[in-house]
């Protein structure tokens, strides 16, 4: 790898954990905004539901821009966005601003999650499975840093304000970053596009309702563990905190963990792995409901095994079809769908029913999700014959197992 895709590569990190950090930090300061706004739980939490129809919005219409202007200028502008809005949330004191400074915050977290996947795809090609699954984990690491950053400003000055001031100011360095680099150009010209053949929406749509899916787990999972804990009565702000770490901590090993194992097994064979221990580690956490050890282990292994559903489900579309920048934004939709959907439905159902929903609904989702992959594995098997690049230069086509 040359430098120069290099420092593209890590400059797609570092952006990657700004974003991580951005959406972590809503779990732990849940409750602080609640009282900023004074709001109910049950009110407060459609800050999940617009700041994913934001995500959903920067996904589905920043896919264009993507593919007709510089990756890295738009990319750039939407993380000062992202700066400028998480500076903003603790300045507000009515719910209706808040959540129109949480949709704005989710449009700009729409655009760069798009322009993170495309550009990465872009760059390394046929060869992004390791490092997507790289890109995810510095997700993670941002979703590591953010509940332990919150902790640490809260011990010193009280509320949510430090800490979103804070993670503004984290963000904020990558866009000039970008805007020095050179921007990745789509290897798809304009003629491979107008001559493509027709695209598979059957697949497309599949893939993005399992990337809902899985977002939706993952965002319902670290958005509520924290008040989860809480409510459960299994410890104080301290422990929630740190549980809430824990998930993200082991989101993040998980997608370390796949890259090697990227390069090594079959997207749908880590898919069925994943989803397997999703579902053992949810029936622990519902056995075990009242006892904070084995939440604990519960929350290590749901994030392991949520880990690598979202990078493998890109790769396997990526084997089975060409990615531009709107295809993309088609699957950022399904993902940031998924994330308005399900934390709702444990918010509206976390009082009235209790705090256990929150586990059997995961429990639901994941079996929603165990369906699509079945339909994905008998309705699209994997391809033997693939052009490779030197292949394409010869003109002569090579035969390779999909790995």
């Amino acid at each position: 790898m040359n430098n120069q895709k290099l420092t593209q590569t890590f400059a797609y990190f570092a952006a990657f954990v700004g974003l991580g950090m951005a959406m972590a930090a809503l779990g732990p300061t849940i409750p602080g905004l609640a009282e900023q706004t004074h709001v109910k739980i049950e009110e407060i939490s459609f800050l999940f539901t617009l700041r994913s129809f934001g995500f959903l919005l920067g996904s589905l219409f920043s896919g264009k821009f993507y593919d007709r202007r510089s990756g890295h200028k738009v990319m750039a502008v939407t993380i000062l966005a992202m700066s400028v809005t998480l500076a903003l949330l603790p300045m507000v004191s009515t719910l209706m601003l808040l959540l129109s400074v949480m949709l704005v915050l989710g449009i700009a977290e729409g655009a760069v999650g798009v322009g993170g996947n495309a550009l990465l795809v872009w760059v390394h090609q046929t060869r992004v499975a390791p490092f997507m699954n790289a890109l995810h984990f510095f997700y993670g690491v941002g979703g590591v840093l953010a509940p332990l950053l919150i902790k640490l400003v809260v011990k010193i000055q009280d509320g949510t304000t430090a800490p979103y001031f804070l993670l503004a100011l984290l963000v904020l360095p990558t866009a000039f970053w970008l805007l020095i680099l050179p921007s990745p150009q789509n290897p798809q010209t304009l003629e491979e596009q107008a001559n493509a053949a027709p695209t598979n929406y059957q697949l497309v749509i599949l893939i993005a309702v399992l990337l809902g899916l899985d977002i939706g787990a993952e965002v319902g999972y670290g958005g509520w563990i924290h008040t989860y804990v809480l409510k459960m009565n299994l410890g104080d702000q301290a422990v929630a905190a740190n549980l809430t770490s824990l998930f993200w901590g082991a989101l993040t090993a998980g997608r370390l963990l796949g890259v090697p194992l990227a390069a090594r097994w079959r997207p749908r064979t880590i898919l069925l792995a994943d989803l397997i221990g999703g579902f053992l580690s949810l029936g622990v956490a519902i056995f075990w409901s009242s006892n904070l050890a084995m939440i604990s282990v519960a929350t290590v292994c749901i994030g392991l095994a949520l880990a690598s559903v979202y990078p493998m489900a890109l790769t396997f579309a990526g084997r089975r079809m060409k990615i531009n920048g709107q295809g993309m934004s088609i699957f950022l939709v399904g993902g940031s769908a998924g994330g308005m959907i399900v934390p709702l439905i444990i918010g509206q159902l976390f009082e009235s029913i209790g705090p256990r929903v929150m586990m059997f609904t995961l429990l639901i989702d994941l079996l929603l999700a165990a369906l699509i992959y079945a339909a994905l594995i008998v309705g699209f098997p994997p391809k033997v014959q693939i052009k490779t690049e030197a292949a394409q230069a010869t003109g002569k086509i090579s035969r390779r197992e999909e790995l």
